[in-house]
């Protein structure tokens, strides 16, 4: 059973490592150059019972607990004049909530626990064809081509992949602005015990000025705005975002100044509530690829959940992958509507006119639930 997976993301890796204490090798074929080519995003808030689980299912609790950090548990939220509307203090070291986790660190933690030859990297995939005979022929960027008998598409929102089972169109939903500040104690200071060790939420109309802390030091800054408001190359501009925050406290708007190099904006895009598609031998997919949400704190947890689940059921039936991958699409379909519809809802209350007394409505009704993790989500 030649396996392919396309995208080695934290869903694609997650996979690829429980397939390999299973016995079962597979080829993760990753667009970037190394696993240093690109910054890898923010921060990550991993829940106990899906990205907790599936790191548990392979193998790897131990290794993400010696890194994870419980502080970054801690949200403040506020309004445009600083007022502090909700501040929410996790428990010291305590492990049994949402424990922050860099991306990179995730990511390299599921790299070192796989062969050196798992992952092929330079390797974007441009074209998969059935074969006569079965299974798949690949096609990449650089004219390399290879076949296999199963391919899982963990490629994320513009998945090649997807394309063989479903031709559901991407929505935007929001614009999302990102700005990262380095070495924050020493250089920043005010900044720092702004945000404390985990996250801030300054909450306006229709627009979020986010940051979180990073573990190496730093803080990514996040600016959500409603996706029709501006040109999205309006906002590769300091001075651009600064006006549109002009009437904002400028302790907080100071995280825009701060910034190191210009701002980098894109369209936050989603797949249709619901998606599913009619089973095809040899192809599934995973992670954004699967069911592309709003960044909410779902979509990497979920990712890794899949993999996870996908893996097992490869592992327990590898005579019949079909059948596998059949019981594990109507599982994760179940498992991911709810979800979804939550996060869209969650997407909805942060860009309101009402954000900030939603906001407060929603931790006051339910004080002992963990927050919505909102931007930044790398």
């Amino acid at each position: 059973m030649r396996i392919a997976v396309t995208g080695g993301g934290l869903g694609g890796l997650t996979l690829a490592r429980i397939l390999h204490r299973h016995g079962i090798d597979a080829v993760v074929y990753e667009r970037e150059a190394s696993r240093s080519a690109r910054p890898q995003g923010g921060s990550l808030d991993l829940h106990p019972e899906s990205g907790q689980q599936a790191l548990a299912e392979a193998g790897l609790a131990g290794r993400f607990r010696s890194q994870a950090r419980p502080e970054g548990e801690e949200h403040r939220i506020l309004d445009p004049s600083g007022r502090i509307l909700i501040h929410h203090v996790p428990q010291p070291g305590s492990f049994s909530g949402r424990p922050e986790i860099d991306r990179r660190a995730l990511r390299d933690l599921l790299l070192d626990s796989l062969p050196g030859e798992t992952v092929v990297w330079r390797r974007r995939l441009v074209a998969a064809a059935p074969r006569p005979e079965g299974g798949w022929e690949l096609t990449f960027q650089d004219g390399h081509r290879t076949d296999c008998d199963i391919l899982i598409g963990a490629d994320g929102a513009r998945s090649v992949v997807r394309s063989l089972l479903t031709d559901t169109q991407l929505s935007s939903v929001a614009t999302l602005v990102e700005l990262s500040i380095e070495d924050v104690d020493r250089r920043h200071p005010d900044l720092a015990e702004l945000v404390g060790p985990g996250n801030l939420w300054c909450v306006g109309v229709n627009r979020i000025l986010a940051a979180q802390r990073l573990g190496d030091g730093g803080i990514r800054v996040g600016i959500s705005l409603r996706a029709d408001d501006l040109p999205i190359d309006t906002f590769r501009s300091k001075r651009a975002l600064l006006d549109i925050f002009g009437d904002w406290d400028p302790r907080l708007t100071a995280l825009i100044e701060a910034g190191d190099g210009a701002p980098t904006p894109r369209l936050i895009e989603t797949m249709p509530i619901g998606t599913r598609w009619a089973g095809r031998q040899g192809v599934t997919l995973i992670g954004d690829a699967a069911h592309l949400m709003p960044p909410v704190g779902e979509g990497a947890n979920q990712a890794m959940l899949d993999g996870a689940e996908l893996a097992g059921r490869l592992a327990a039936d590898p005579a019949d992958p079909d059948s596998a991958i059949r019981t594990y699409e109507e599982v994760m379909f179940a498992r991911i509507h709810p979800i979804a519809e939550m996060s869209a809802r969650v997407q909805a209350m942060m860009l309101s006119p009402t954000a900030a007394e939603d906001i407060v409505r929603f931790f006051t009704a339910r004080p002992a639930e963990p927050a919505p993790a909102h931007t930044p989500r790398g």
